[in-house]
């Protein structure tokens, strides 16, 4: 499905030695994928944020044949009843929830620093929307590795809760398009994270700027375990 390059192979071996520290901005944490969350088994890396920016693979996008289609979601993949997007509700909901359905919570949205009481409110914004994950190598995937990546619960990073306009003006656009008006260093962190999860290129354009916000940004640690 993917491609590890020499540069990832390098970092895997590396991660063994590297001890990671903790990533804030303010009290925030940034960047740190929390225990349990990676896939057991799955191999992990531990890398600053400058350096997980560097060993993106860069490369033409390919978004021939894109179909939102292609990516089932959401789904409930542990037959809870909840599916996808009301997990990531509860996860994320500043109030304590339960039920299949929701309806109501507290969730903050750190692109516009808004705060929501109804989900109808809120969107699931995924970190790199579906179209620039096709366009970045998903293409190449089969439906179950997509379907995983749509859905994934595995990394807080991959799926965030956040006002629906938000979401909407991102659509489908990378760094050097759009970013949120709060919390960038966060953000970039987060599209860095979740593009090495899965094995992800950028192009030239993307990687440019992402190498640029990133050094105005605190060199944090990432803790990110591949998908």
């Amino acid at each position: 499905m993917r491609r590890r390059t020499p540069a990832l192979v390098a970092l895997l071996v590396a991660a063994t030695t590297l001890v990671p520290g903790t990533a804030t901005a303010g009290t925030a944490t940034v960047g740190i994928a929390t225990a349990g969350t990676a896939t057991a088994g799955a191999e992990t890396v531990h890398l600053r944020l400058r350096a997980a920016i560097k060993q993106l693979d860069v490369a033409a996008e390919k978004p021939a044949g894109y179909d939102r289609d292609e990516f089932k979601h959401w789904v409930d993949a542990d037959d809870d009843c909840q599916e996808t997007r009301e997990e990531v509700l509860v996860a994320e909901s500043q109030v304590p929830l339960g039920g299949c359905t929701v309806t109501t919570g507290g969730w903050f949205s750190y692109y516009d620093h808004l705060t929501w009481t109804q989900s109808s409110d809120v969107d699931i914004d995924h970190m790199v929307p579906l179209k620039e994950a096709w366009d970045s190598g998903a293409h190449a995937w089969d439906d179950d590795a997509r379907e995983r990546y749509a859905n994934d619960l595995g990394d807080p990073r991959s799926l965030v809760a956040v006002t629906d306009n938000e979401n909407q003006s991102k659509s489908d656009r990378d760094p050097a398009e759009w970013l949120p008006d709060f919390e960038v260093c966060r953000y970039v962190a987060e599209w860095a994270a979740v593009k090495t999860r899965w094995g992800l290129s950028v192009d030239r354009t993307e990687k440019r700027t992402l190498r640029g916000l990133a050094g105005d940004c605190p060199n944090r640690w990432l803790t990110v375990g591949i998908a």
